[in-house]
C-alpha cells in the first residue's frame, strides 16, 4: 500500500511539474526544421534538456525566408526563433528590437558542387549557379569563394533555390551548373559523380552563422526563460562534443534528419575531425565571427559605411547569467 501510495504522490508531483513548465516557443525555418543546422535544438529536446530546464519548448514551423523569421517575433507567432545573422543584422538596422542571445552555428561548411565537366572555377564562366537568398550567409560566402578563384558577379548567372535539398535537385536535374550543398547532399552529389569545386570555409573561415534571437522587449520580461533556454542549448553542445556520446549523437542525426548512417559520420568527421570552430563550444557568441558577417554584407553592398558595431545585434546578458559567456 505504502509503495502504490509513494508511486502516486510522485506521478502527482511530475504531473504539476509538467503543469508548470514555462511555454516557450521557437521559429525555425521549414528548410531547416530537420536539418543538421538544427542539431543542437533536437539533442535538447531528446537528452530532456528543456525538460531539466522547466521549459515547455516546441518548434514552430515558419514559411518563408529568414526575413519571416523575424517577423515571427513581432507578430507572436514565436517567442524566440533561429535565424542567419544577416537577415538578423539587417532587421536590426531597419527598426527591429531583435538581438542574438546564443549562437547555434558558427561557421557551416557548403560545398561548391558541378556538374562533371566543369573541371575548375573558370568553367563556370556564362553558366547557372543555383544560390541560396542573396542577402544571406551561404551565398555571401560562396560569392566570395568564387570571387577568390577569379570570378566576378558579372562572370556568372544565379538562379535562387532555397534549401539544399532544392539545389542538390535543381543539379542533378541539368538546370543548376552549380550549386552550394550542405551535408549530407554534397556526399550524396560527389557519389554521383558531381565535381567538389571549393568549400565555404577556404573564403571565410571565421563566421557567425546562425544565432537564437529574440526581441530585446521580450528577452527582458522574461530573463529566467531566456536563461534557461541558454543552460539547456549549452547542455546540448556538450553533449554533441562528448566522444563518449558520439554514437548517440549520431543515432540522433540519422533519426531526425534522415542522413544515412554513413553520411553522418562523414558530417561529424567533416566538423571535429580536425576541428573546425563550426560548432560553438557551450552557445557563446563570437563577435569577430559577427564583424566577418558586418565585413562580408558590405562587401556585397548589402549594407553601407559607416559599419554597425557587432555588439550593436547582440545581447550577451542572457549566457553570461546561464555561465556559458
Amino acid at each position: 500500500m505504502r509503495a502504490i501510495i509513494a508511486a502516486l504522490l510522485c506521478f502527482c508531483a511530475c504531473e504539476g511539474a509538467s503543469a508548470q513548465a514555462i511555454p516557450l516557443r521557437y521559429g525555425q525555418a521549414y528548410s531547416a526544421l530537420r536539418s543538421i543546422f538544427a542539431l543542437p535544438l533536437l539533442v535538447a529536446e531528446r537528452e530532456g534538456y528543456f525538460v531539466r530546464e522547466g521549459l515547455d519548448f516546441s518548434m514552430i514551423p515558419v514559411p518563408g525566408g529568414g526575413e519571416r523569421l523575424i517577423a515571427a517575433l513581432h507578430d507572436g507567432t514565436a517567442d524566440i526563433s533561429h535565424v542567419a545573422t544577416p537577415f538578423l543584422i539587417q532587421a536590426a538596422l531597419a527598426g527591429s528590437d531583435a538581438v542574438a542571445i546564443a549562437a547555434e552555428f558558427n561557421n557551416p561548411v557548403y560545398s561548391l558542387v558541378a556538374k562533371p565537366e566543369n573541371k575548375t572555377y573558370a568553367d563556370l564562366k556564362g553558366k547557372l549557379i543555383g544560390v541560396a537568398a542573396e542577402n544571406g550567409s551561404i551565398t555571401i560566402a560562396i560569392r566570395k569563394l568564387l570571387a577568390l578563384n577569379g570570378l566576378r558577379k558579372e562572370d556568372f548567372r544565379t538562379r535562387f533555390v532555397d534549401g539544399t535539398p532544392d539545389r542538390l535537385s535543381c543539379l542533378t536535374a541539368g538546370d543548376c551548373d552549380a550549386v552550394p550543398l550542405g551535408q549530407p547532399q554534397d556526399f550524396v552529389a560527389m557519389r554521383r559523380g558531381y565535381r567538389l569545386l571549393g568549400l565555404s570555409t577556404d573564403a571565410v573561415p571565421e563566421y557567425l552563422y546562425t544565432v537564437t534571437a529574440a526581441r530585446r522587449s521580450w528577452a527582458a520580461a522574461n530573463k529566467d526563460t531566456v536563461a534557461r533556454y541558454v543552460r539547456a542549448l549549452s547542455s546540448a553542445f556538450k553533449f554533441i562534443r562528448d566522444p563518449a556520446k558520439h554514437e548517440d549523437v549520431l543515432k540522433t542525426i540519422v533519426e531526425t534528419t534522415g542522413f544515412a548512417e554513413a553520411n553522418a559520420k562523414l558530417t561529424l568527421a567533416l566538423y571535429f575531425e580536425p576541428e573546425r570552430g563550426i560548432l560553438p563550444k557551450l552557445g557563446e557568441i563570437n563577435l569577430k565571427g559577427m564583424e566577418q558577417v558586418i565585413a562580408l554584407m558590405a562587401e556585397g553592398e548589402t549594407i553601407k559605411p559607416p559599419l554597425p558595431a557587432a555588439e550593436r545585434f547582440v545581447d550577451l546578458q542572457y549566457l553570461h547569467a546561464a555561465g556559458v559567456q
